[in-house]
């Protein structure tokens, strides 16, 4: 089922690896941890034991920039087989809240990337579809993207030759969330020239053509969206919805009462509490939102009754992708949780953050109990629904290892002989200028430098510096949108520039062969980013090259510090004897660069976008007054555009200067 297409040949301890990982698969073990060292080809090895066990598989990252690189290498690894990307589909994201202290409500905004929303689509559709799965995904696969069952209701399944007008087929899609559109041809949207009917669907880049005659489906084609070019003819066609949370209306009249029930309810207790004005809030909130619904099929937060529309009672786990691979494999799917020592913790997390943020809406009166409902899942409900897990990290936490019970497969050998870089510590004092001579004279030899900062504005700062010491660098955080990440790790392999700055982005799992050098300011301050475990991993990232060397800027020695040295220091060794006696020579890793996700490059826009303090002056500037209805009408639609090329840059002050200005239009 799959296949691996590959040019490498895996090692003995890959092989070995590999082996006892499938056998305990075999033998139903649920918990087993993968310890290899940094760039020991852990992820090859996953791919053995994916292409051996036959198994549909979920890889967990913790962060969508490991998550994209790992998408890459499995779809190099997979080519003939169904990779998938499951990530948060949000470029921007401001949940819903209140803060009780200044009695302010938040809505919710957001910000969706339709290339990933389309791969997320393309996900489940496949998950339904095919049985050689690989979803590549972060923590965003815990939360609620409603019910595999429902989803799998709504499909228009065509064949060619089957009795069907074009007007009925035509409402099926409006029943899949496809919306008509003659003009604006996107994902989501179809369109009806005569008897043809052209559908955009949402998780694909191509089109289908359905040519009806006589009311029978005469062909079927994969068209070019641009050109409506023919690409291929089909005979039978699925096409799935174009929106993962989908309404049974017939079901909605039941749910209704339903929620006027518990909206009955929940305001009398309010009221009895002494609540009166919270009590008549949600009786407004949610009898507005139920209208919504009624009228139109949607409302801003409609997930926050999704407990009702799936069926679920109070305190049942959400359906998240978890519940695809079960409601499809059952319990013969793996899941594979990648730098495990970061993701589990994290998983664990997830719960306790939304729970307190939608306890203040629902004791204020913004939202039903039902919204506890639309959640991530509950670490426990996570672990009691993946049947065959399989941590992977150089640095696995004791509860990984405690729950493996001794099922733990080392993989310390790198494939090509590389050992871990010599560890060198320095005082913090002058850091600055001999980094720059260590940067200068890694570059003069081709390498290329990371430097890990512990907060985005140092990272920020310190690129701008080393900018004007004619030094070429850019730096990488979690502000950076997320399809821009893997991009910039490619541009620093291609070395459009030599030296990267970051903060935990530059740690756990990323493969950069060119980098010679690791410089960690400031080791020497306690907390998460300068633990053992962290400091072992950032040392990693100077391991793929035989010149690789690691400096460490500190004042002190920490216990941390000296842990992470020693460990090190035990694996260099133990790997200098392997090589000493198996005659192998350690050479840098080769790795040719992949475009992990489909990504353009925007066009600069700093050129062109005023300052925030020229941009405050032009729109004050602006005389309303003098301006017709139809030239307002027209500068807010110019206003609106800017305003969201400003949320894209994240540069939220300008858009709500903007905003603003759009308000005073309106009015």
């Amino acid at each position: 089922m799959f296949k691996i297409t590959s040019d490498f040949t895996p090692i003995d301890e890959q092989k070995k690896a590999a082996q006892k990982l499938l056998s305990g698969i075999n033998s139903n073990k649920k918990d087993q941890v993968l310890l290899g060292v940094t760039g020991s080809g852990k992820t090859f090895t996953m791919a053995q034991v994916i292409e051996k066990s036959k198994l549909p598989t979920l890889i967990i990252s913790h962060n969508k920039t490991l998550a994209g690189q790992l998408y890459g290498e499995m779809k190099g690894f997979f080519e003939d087989n169904s990779v998938n990307y499951f990530v948060s589909y949000y470029d921007f994201y401001q949940p819903e809240a209140y803060i009780p202290a200044s009695d302010t409500y938040i809505e919710k905004e957001a910000q969706i990337n339709e290339y990933i929303d389309k791969m997320r689509l393309a996900a489940t559709a496949n998950l339904l579809s095919r049985d050689d799965v690989i979803v590549v995904a972060s923590v965003s696969c815990i939360y609620n993207i409603g019910s595999p069952v429902e989803y799998g209701k709504y499909i228009a399944e065509i064949k060619v030759g089957e009795n069907i007008d074009a007007q009925s087929f035509m409402r099926r899609l409006v029943e899949l969330q496809y919306t008509r559109s003659e003009f604006d041809f996107k994902r989501g949207t179809f369109r009806l020239r005569g008897t043809t009917v052209d559908i955009y669907p949402s998780y694909s880049d191509e089109g289908i053509r359905v040519e009806t005659n006589n009311n029978t489906i005469k062909s079927i084609y994969v068209i070019n969206i641009i050109t409506g070019k023919k690409i291929s003819s089909l005979n039978q066609t699925i096409i799935y919805p174009a929106k993962h949370y989908m309404i049974d209306k017939g079901l909605f009249e039941s749910i209704y009462d339903k929620i006027k029930h518990d909206l009955k309810k929940e305001s009398d207790e309010l009221k009895n509490k002494g609540h009166a004005i919270e009590a008549e809030r949600l009786i407004k909130k949610v009898t507005y939102d139920l209208e919504m619904i009624r009228e139109i099929g949607y409302v801003n937060g409609i997930e926050n009754y999704s407990r009702y529309f799936d069926g679920r009672t109070s305190g049942d786990p959400p359906y998240t992708l978890i519940e695809y691979f079960n409601h499809r494999f059952g319990a013969d799917w793996l899941c594979i949780i990648d730098e495990s020592h970061m993701t589990v913790p994290q998983i664990r997390g997830m719960f306790n953050g939304d729970f307190a943020r939608k306890q203040t809406l629902v004791d204020y009166g913004f939202r039903l109990k039902a919204a506890f409902d639309n959640r991530p899942m509950r670490f426990d409900e996570f672990y009691r629904s993946a049947h065959k897990i399989v941590y992977v990290s150089a640095t696995p936490s004791d509860w990984e290892i405690n729950k493996s019970e001794g099922n733990i497969v080392e993989q310390l050998v790198r494939p090509t002989g590389v050992v871990e870089p010599i560890v060198e510590t320095r005082t913090a004092e002058n850091e600055i200028p001999n980094l720059i001579d260590e940067i200068k004279k890694r570059v003069d030899k081709g390498g290329r430098v990371l430097v890990t900062t512990l907060t985005k504005r140092i990272a920020e700062d310190l690129t701008t510096y080393l900018k004007k010491q004619n030094i070429s660098c850019s730096y990488l955080h979690s502000d950076i949108k997320t399809l821009k990440r893997t991009d910039i790790l490619n541009k620093l392999r291609k070395k459009d520039f030599d030296v990267l700055i970051g903060v935990n982005l530059l740690r756990e799992g990323l493969d950069l062969p060119e980098v010679t050098l690791v410089a960690i300011l400031d080791a020497d301050k306690t907390g998460f980013l300068r633990s053992k475990t962290s400091l072992v991993q950032t040392m990693g990232r100077a391991a793929r090259n035989i010149g690789g060397k690691v400096i460490m800027y500190a004042d002190n020695l920490t216990e941390a510090m000296k842990q992470a040295v020693e460990e090190v220091g035990r694996r260099r060794q133990y790997q200098i004897e392997y090589n000493k006696n198996h005659g192998i020579t350690p050479k840098t890793i080769e790795k040719k660069i992949t475009q992990a996700l489909e990504y353009q490059e925007e066009e600069e826009k700093a050129a062109h976008n005023p300052s925030n303090e020229v941009l405050k002056e032009t729109l004050e500037a602006t005389d309303l007054d003098s301006l017709t209805s139809f030239d307002k009408k027209k500068y807010a639609r110019v206003l609106e555009r800017q305003m969201r090329e400003y949320v894209e840059d994240l540069n939220f002050e300008a858009a709500i200067l903007i905003r603003d200005k759009l308000r005073k239009i309106r009015e």
